[in-house]
């Protein structure tokens, strides 16, 4: 099915305003992403923006980018806007949604959130990954998967919160804000208004849940990096200077 990977990015961020242009090893964290995300080879990467300076920075680096208004909700907004766009004619089948503050992503694991659509009645595909720090399960920052078990290294998502879930002995997930769209999947989730569940745990992938919108997850080794932070860029550019990754 042809693919298309589109990277929402606006630098009016509260807790660290213009992370998308900030400095990693000498170029924006923004362009790390892009390049991360091509790696994947699932075709098209393209930044959906709504400030110049992201774009022409975007560019600079040799990738696409695609100027989008100013006051959308959400990065799903902000996509559904690009894809529209860019593919006026329909022939994008799957829509990728990459955070634009995932500088040390794994391409790998965006082609399995992709692979997750090969069931037809998968709407979404998303990604977790086994907690293993005790101080996350109790940290509501971090976003649990509640699911249930398709395998090994598959839930169907039942549930996402910030609490410490769920109850009882067994491993917990964090959930990697990536997502795997089908196209008619991502129209529907945008043309619907909030949830109450949505509104509640600030969560917006509940939204699709509560509207029996089936969401299936990769549990992956790999954890990237999101950075909200200062202490986390600060992070993001110690992890890519051990990598090499200037």
């Amino acid at each position: 099915m042809t693919s298309i990977a589109l990277i929402p990015a606006r630098l009016a961020a509260n807790r660290l305003p213009g992370k998308p242009l900030a400095d990693i090893c000498g170029r924006p964290m923004i362009v790390h992403v892009a390049e991360r995300t091509a790696a994947a080879g699932l075709g098209r990467v393209v930044v959906a923006t709504d400030d110049d300076d992201i774009r022409t920075a975007v560019e600079s680096a040799g990738f696409e980018a695609v100027m989008t208004a100013v006051d959308h909700p959400s990065g799903s907004d902000r996509i559904f806007e690009a894809l529209e766009r860019l593919d006026p004619k329909r022939k994008v089948e799957i829509v990728v949604n990459v955070q634009g503050d995932l500088p040390t992503l794994d391409p790998a694991i965006v082609r399995s959130a992709v692979d997750l659509l090969d069931d037809g009645n998968v709407a979404i595909g998303t990604l977790g990954a086994r907690i293993a720090d005790a101080a996350e399960m109790g940290n509501p920052n971090v976003v649990k998967i509640v699911g249930s078990p398709m395998s090994d290294t598959r839930l169907r998502a039942l549930y996402f919160t910030r609490a410490t879930a769920p109850w009882g002995e067994g491993p917990r997930y964090h959930h990697i804000g990536l997502y795997a769209y089908r196209r008619e999947a991502l129209a529907r989730f945008v043309g619907m208004p909030p949830s109450p569940l949505e509104e509640r745990e600030r969560l917006e992938q509940l939204r699709a849940l509560e509207a029996g919108m089936r969401i299936d997850a990769a549990i992956v080794d790999d954890m990237p990096l999101g950075v909200d932070t200062p202490a986390d860029l600060a992070e993001a550019r110690r992890r890519m200077a051990d990598a090499g990754r200037g």
